[in-house]
């Protein structure tokens, strides 16, 4: 939800011009404090940012974002595979136009899926549907030097121009077969009745796969082995955070509605969260819809999410947490920031909160990207988050 200001707004970020009464009473009673989550030399993907979040060495753990989706789908990853995202992707006059197919339903995107399977893989590779444009495929003897890049990051751009490379000479076969399969995934699912269907009622077609972010399964300790405590649970309409959660140990909590967008069920999602609090020593809870506002550079629908979280979200947890005989630690922040602007994510810094029982509140009155900087926590990296929180 961390964003620029934004000249519609009166040079205001989202955050600033969204009314957020609960979360600014978060921040008053708690401390503040600003928090780099994309480390040097990593571009800045909801994967990178979500395992530095949980106190994870990206450097060390990291292995594409579709290992850990996999993960969540529970898809072995074996000795000899590479898993990869494969999103569903529209492509117009040879632009890629969006990363989501317009945001496809579940039900049109299995059929691609399907069909897919059926047409391009059963050999060295193979197609798992996820939910709506996130999917995955697995290459028996692929190699994950590539270089690729994520089609949320290249909006209008020529897709030719953005195609798998190889990051050394060893991964020159793979690219090559990956490419092959999307120019073959274009010829195949231009003419689907999904996408016929789509078309006539002025929707965007899911007219070409896209596959990013290539790894072999990931070698993670648990957040019960790094932090000493014994349970807990994360709540997601997104499979790469709850392939995340499961390498870390979570238990994954599904709750109906949960959309990944703008019409998400907060409420259930909110529940869930207090009910699995009142069992396990830890829950990450992850609402999706500010980040897919700021994808879509729609600053009103962005500001509007926020609002959303504050009244259906925090406000329970807030006044719930409240009653509850037993201390609760509540923590508030952005995985990265996603301007409108650029309709994609950055590495700067986010703003948190952290409320901890006993603990004295700094003099920070409301939350932005602005207030927090003059936070008690001041401003910190990575791994350290998670020190605050657990200490």
């Amino acid at each position: 939800m961390a964003d620029e200001p934004i000249a519609e707004l009166g040079n205001k970020t989202p955050l600033q011009a969204a009314a957020t009464p609960s979360i600014d009473l978060l921040a008053k009673k708690g401390v503040s404090g600003m928090l780099g989550t994309v480390p040097e030399g990593f571009a800045p993907g909801s994967e990178i940012a979500n395992l530095t979040v949980l106190g994870y060495d990206v450097a060390k753990v990291f292995e594409g974002r579709g290992s850990l989706e996999a993960a969540s789908m529970g898809i072995d990853i074996e000795p000899g595979e590479m898993a990869m995202r494969c999103n569903l992707i529209c492509i117009e006059n040879g632009k890629i136009k969006n990363h989501s197919a317009g945001h496809i339903s579940n039900e049109e995107a299995y059929q691609l899926v399907d069909f897919l399977q059926k047409e391009l893989g059963g050999e060295d590779i193979n197609f798992f549907p996820g939910v709506s444009y996130r999917h995955l495929l697995k290459m028996k003897g692929g190699n994950k030097h590539l270089s690729c890049t994520p089609p949320h990051d290249v909006p209008g751009t020529p897709f030719a121009d953005v195609m798998i490379g190889a990051s050394a000479q060893e991964g020159e076969e793979t690219a090559r077969r990956l490419n092959e399969l999307t120019l073959k995934s274009q010829q195949l699912l231009a003419n689907h009745p999904v996408n016929l269907k789509r078309v006539a009622e002025g929707k965007d077609p899911a007219n070409s796969i896209w596959l990013w972010s290539p790894g072999y399964k990931p070698e993670m300790k648990t957040l019960m082995e790094s932090y000493g405590i014994q349970s807990g649970a994360v709540i997601s309409a997104v499979d790469l955070i709850k392939g995340i959660g499961r390498y870390a140990g979570l238990q994954s909590i599904d709750v109906e509605g949960a959309t990944g967008l703008h019409d998400t069920n907060y409420e259930g999602k909110t529940r869930a969260a207090l009910d699995a609090l009142k069992e396990k020593d830890f829950v990450f809870l992850h609402i999706e819809a500010s980040d897919e506002a700021g994808h879509e550079g729609n600053y009103t629908l962005k500001t509007k999410t926020i609002e959303y979280l504050d009244s259906r979200c925090v406000k329970t947890i807030l006044e719930e947490t409240a009653t509850w005989d037993e201390p609760v630690t509540i923590a508030l922040l952005p995985d990265h920031p996603t301007p409108c602007r650029i309709k994609t994510h950055t590495n700067a810094p986010v703003p948190f909160i952290i409320l901890k029982p006993g603990q004295a509140p700094d003099e920070v009155m409301c939350y932005d990207e602005f207030s927090a900087e003059k936070g008690g926590y001041g401003w910190i990296q990575g791994g350290d988050f998670m020190k605050e929180l657990f200490l």
